[in-house]
């Protein structure tokens, strides 16, 4: 017949173990609870700890039953549960609460029509119906309201449940903000990064963005202070990299999809943008010129990463022209704007995939 197993064996068993760094046992730092039940050979009690993301909880549990099979019985039972002094803290309230989708559009470096690319697609995603918004984060080139016509807007503020909030400018039915339209379209924006990352933070979080279904972001080229600021202040969805065809674009377009990829950043990346995969004279539609040489390292890339290439977009001289008199080519039915259409309902499926098969990205911590 079994011994019987008493508190006290289990209190005194304890006493043998140690908090790390502390050279204090369990039982005198007043870390087991008074909740100890005894059913035969099985033990429960807890463990309390100081936070609930104490990094020794684990081994210290470890280092109890050990004790208990070492010092009572080699046939017990234990169950022992960690609790904390200290309850979890919440998880902070997503920054744009109303938004469903938030789409990055990137690119390794400038010039590969990264702005061209997110207007466009916005104005196509409006066109289908969805509700869109538009931030260009790229403080220092800001873009967008040259591409919208909205250069002269001016910016009003209002009331939201007692906070006063910046109401984004719209066109074509898309809400947009930019630093282009806070400050003289004249002069630089000599700031620091620190400024320029609390700028952008005002125009996410101090902007009344309302209910919508796709928030996307024209991001700075390259890799920067801004796109940490940009995952640490929103859980994104994922991010659409833009190249063009040159090696020398593909090789910065690899660097981008490494940050995002980065374990401390994991933000999905959707897919490629091959923009000016090739040129097409306006009058002659079929006929194809690739003057910065085939996409063949476009869809090498897209296969080595795994990553699907979503639309190739062809360069055409209109689609300048019509950013420089404020009107998104997409808003016409020209065959550059089909394939901005395409673009849209291949990133509506991207979305909608990744929301299938993978959790909600979260604003990170990055050091």
């Amino acid at each position: 017949m079994q011994n019987p197993l008493y508190p006290a064996q289990i209190i005194d068993a304890l006493r043998t173990v140690r908090y790390p760094g502390s050279g204090k046992d369990i039982v005198s730092l007043e870390m087991v609870e008074d909740d100890m039940r005894i059913d035969g050979r099985k033990v429960s009690f807890s463990l309390i700890f100081d936070k609930p993301t104490d990094p020794f909880a684990r081994s210290v549990v470890k280092a109890a039953e050990a004790a208990l099979r070492t010092f009572v019985a080699d046939d017990i039972e234990p169950s022992i549960a960690i609790k904390s002094r200290r309850p979890a803290p919440a998880p902070a309230a997503p920054a744009l609460p109303g938004v469903a989708n938030i789409v990055a559009i990137s690119s390794g470096k400038g010039g590969v029509g990264k702005s061209t690319v997110a207007a466009n697609l916005a104005v196509s995603l409006a066109a289908e119906g969805y509700r869109v918004g538009l931030l260009d984060a790229d403080i220092f080139g800001p873009s967008v309201p040259k591409i919208f016509g909205i250069e002269d807007a001016e910016l009003f503020m209002h009331e939201v449940d007692g906070k006063n909030l910046i109401i984004p400018a719209e066109k074509h039915g898309v809400k947009l903000l930019s630093i282009g339209l806070l400050i003289d379209r004249n002069s630089a924006a000599v700031w620091r990064g620190t400024m320029a990352s609390n700028a952008l933070k005002q125009l996410i979080t101090q902007a009344d963005w309302g209910t919508l279904d796709y928030f996307l972001i024209d991001m700075p080229p390259g890799t920067s202070d801004i796109h940490l600021t940009l995952v640490q202040t929103l859980g994104i969805t994922g991010a659409l990299v833009v190249t063009t065809p040159q090696q020398v674009a593909l090789a910065d377009a690899r660097k981008g999809i490494a940050m995002f990829r980065d374990p401390k950043i994991n933000v999905p990346v959707l897919g490629l943008v091959d923009n000016m995969a090739w040129f097409t004279p306006e009058n002659h539609p079929t006929e194809r010129y690739y003057i910065f040489g085939p996409s063949l390292g476009v869809e090498t890339m897209a296969r080595e990463l795994d990553i699907p290439v979503l639309a190739e977009i062809p360069l055409v001289a209109a689609v300048g022209d019509h950013n420089d008199a404020g009107t998104p080519i997409a808003l016409g039915d020209s065959l550059s704007a089909q394939y901005f259409m395409h673009l849209a309902h291949m990133t509506v499926d991207a979305v909608e995939r990744r929301n299938a098969t993978l959790p909600p990205t979260t604003a990170v911590n990055v050091h």
